[in-house]
């Protein structure tokens, strides 16, 4: 079965003569006929539904994609605010619960801070120096 040149081979893409194609035609009616299968998804009725609702949106001409900007962005809104929602009704973690402590300890450091440089704001200067030089003596003795 050599073939090694394409004047041998010339009969693989030759058609067959109409005498064998009608010679298979007549035994092929004995037998039963191959039909195409259906396609489960297709048949399914949430399927054929949701393809029935994209042909009618797309028949009015309002496609999922092709929404309006500001529509589009209103839903956004709406799922980021749902999600806060969500978030909010979640008990906190415990990285939360102790970030939240470190955070107001932060805030009242801050505040006792921020009172004491008033105080000693309206303390006159001559009180000042004193305290300062009395912490400087009782550093050396």
């Amino acid at each position: 079965m050599g073939l090694r040149n394409r004047k041998e081979r010339h009969h693989c893409w030759t058609v067959p003569p109409r005498q064998v194609i009608e010679s298979q035609q007549q035994e092929g009616d004995d037998l039963i006929k191959p039909r195409k299968l259906p396609n489960p998804v297709l048949a399914s009725p949430q399927n054929r539904a949701l393809h029935q609702e994209l042909l009618f949106c797309h028949r009015r001409g309002l496609l999922p994609r092709k929404r309006p900007e500001l529509q589009r962005v209103l839903d956004h809104k709406q799922r980021e605010q749902h999600k806060r929602m969500e978030l909010a009704r979640l008990p906190p973690s415990d990285l939360e619960v102790k970030l939240r402590r470190r955070q107001h300890r932060i805030q009242v450091y801050e505040l006792e801070e921020k009172k004491r440089i008033e105080s000693l704001q309206n303390i006159p200067e001559f009180v000042r120096v004193r305290g300062a030089l009395k912490h400087i003596q009782s550093c050396f003795f």
